[in-house]
């Protein structure tokens, strides 16, 4: 199945792009540190499931999905510092943490679901 019909890199894509949106608004002096740390944390999350959807076998995808729920947990906490820092405004905070909590399930299913295909073929 190409990555594109994927709900979970759907997900992934439109938190990322949400990310990248709020993070154009902070602090210029942010641009080299938590700007650009967590666009790249965004972004790996989608990369990472695209990239894997398309190697040899399950074994090399779930790799690829392991990577990008690293990539989750660190964007997970760059948004709660951005927050802590007062870089995003409550409602905005709220509306990524419920984006970011769906993909977050959705991310861990589709782990799981990969892992089960790399066991039966053990």
């Amino acid at each position: 199945m190409p990555f594109e019909k994927l709900r979970t890199w759907k997900l992934a894509h439109a938190l990322a792009l949400s990310v990248n949106a709020e993070a154009d608004r902070w602090p210029r002096q942010e641009i080299f540190v938590l700007t650009a740390q967590v666009r790249r944390a965004a972004i790996s999350v989608p990369n990472n499931i695209a990239e894997g959807s398309l190697k040899r076998g399950p074994k090399e995808y779930r790799r690829h999905l392991d990577i990008a729920l690293g990539s989750f947990s660190e964007l997970t906490y760059l948004l709660i510092f951005a927050r802590d820092r007062g870089y995003l405004a409550p409602d905005r905070w709220t509306a990524l943490d419920e984006s970011r909590a769906i993909l977050g399930r959705a991310l861990w299913r589709l782990y799981r679901a990969i892992s089960e295909k790399v066991e039966a073929r053990t």
